[in-house]
């Protein structure tokens, strides 16, 4: 996508205190159907800490199962922000993933959705033509 290298995307918990911006367009969104994706309900767009996704804010973290990432949430109104990687890869930097949930509707709207079995079989289901607005009603 031509314009994904201009554009800018930015998020906020509810409350404001804690925000994030991903410096380009992801290319899809992912929603997962893991035990802790499906009740947060969130909608995944996947970066590297510190170069195109930026979190500000005093986040707290919950980390369960295999710890291999930190599910951040605002300790003031609850928002899951994101999740980071607890290991650092190659090079020393951290995978991220962003909420979409917490960015205005509009410029989210058209980003493909990747559908993702987190729940059985670890494994990408078949695209269905959804797109982030398909999930806000």
């Amino acid at each position: 996508r031509p314009d994904a290298e201009k554009a800018m995307l930015e998020g906020a918990c509810h409350c404001g205190a804690a925000t994030w911006r991903f410096d380009g367009l992801p290319e899809t969104a992912t929603v997962c159907s893991c035990t802790i994706c499906r009740r947060y309900g969130v909608i995944w767009a996947y970066g590297w800490d510190g170069s195109d996704v930026h979190v500000a804010g005093d986040l707290h973290d919950y980390v369960w199962g295999d710890r291999d990432i930190a599910f951040r949430f605002c300790p003031i109104c609850g928002c899951v922000v994101c999740w980071r990687g607890i290991e650092p890869h190659e090079g020393g930097r951290h995978r991220i993933a962003v909420n979409l949930r917490l960015a205005e509707p509009g410029p989210v709207a058209a980003i493909p959705i990747r559908r993702f079995d987190g729940l059985d079989t670890w494994e990408d289901r078949p695209p269905d033509g959804r797109r982030v607005a398909d999930f806000w009603a």
